[in-house]
């Protein structure tokens, strides 16, 4: 097992960690996430944010031929309306992202589920508001922690951690430049849809969504009872998808009741 996204033994090492840089993909806000990164530059942001741009496209026309984008103008407004409150908190984390050419969309589908592709492009399936019944704070919550994720690039990290794990086919990319466009796509759409996240990047996206909630006047206690009624319905015969990529939902309360004291006073603050 590799102890970093850039350490290698083999001859080959040395050209793909030239292709490897350690950076901070957000700033540490009140919370504290400070966790250094390594990108690499076999996977560019601008392009990363293309092929999601893309993927995102296609995702929506699939949902609009079948009749099942955006059916419910209430359900929409209110996550839009959520959404963009979270949004305007990002520049706490990353002033950049203000720039970023947002969307939000719901899918019709049973699938407790919602995330966010890098650049910002939010969907939200039905399944999550009509099975959890989210209150406004506890979808501020959901939604806050895709919002962090893309924000923080996890995606972007966990492909360049694929591909420099991969060495043979990074050495390829660098070599050609060939086979880097070809497997971006395939390999985003895995990390985002697939594989499950690591336990570092939902505690990034759990500290980073409760600050942008608390900020943007979302009680982040909220947080507590949300993945109370999602280890609630993972008791049924399927767990829920947004649950399958997360630890255990009783780690995950232990966990988010104590940081959610910690940005309490920013929530009180909002509220003045």
């Amino acid at each position: 097992m590799l102890t970093g996204l850039c350490r290698w033994s083999a001859p080959l090492a040395m050209l793909v960690l030239a292709a490897c840089a350690s950076i901070s993909t957000t700033q540490s806000g009140a919370i504290g996430v400070n966790r250094t990164q390594y990108m690499s530059s076999l996977v560019p942001t601008a392009q990363l944010e293309q092929e999601a741009s893309k993927q995102y496209g296609d995702t929506l026309a699939k949902a609009k031929s079948q009749g099942l984008l955006d059916k419910d103008a209430a359900q929409l407004n209110r996550v839009k309306a959520i959404s963009q409150k979270l949004i305007a908190q990002t520049a706490v984390f990353r002033p950049d992202a203000a720039k970023w050419a947002w969307e939000v969309h719901m899918i019709t589908a049973d699938d407790i589920n919602a995330w966010c592709m890098p650049g910002g492009k939010i969907a939200v399936y039905t399944g999550l508001l009509n099975q959890i019944k989210p209150t406004d704070a506890e979808l501020a919550a959901v939604l806050g922690h895709e919002i962090a994720h893309a924000l923080r690039e996890h995606a972007r990290e966990r492909v360049s951690q694929q591909m420099a794990t991969n060495i043979g086919l990074s050495v390829l990319s660098i070599a050609t430049g060939s086979q880097q466009a070809a497997d971006l796509g395939s390999r985003l759409s895995e990390v985002m849809f697939t594989l499950p996240n690591s336990r570092t990047h939902e505690s990034e996206a759990d500290l980073m969504g409760l600050e942008l909630a608390a900020r943007a006047g979302y009680d982040p206690r909220a947080a507590v009872t949300l993945w109370q009624k999602m280890g609630a319905a993972q008791s049924g015969q399927a767990s829920p998808e947004f649950l399958s990529t997360h630890p255990s939902a009783s780690t995950r309360i232990a966990d988010l009741r104590q940081a959610s004291e910690r940005v309490l006073p920013l929530y009180e603050q909002a509220r003045r």
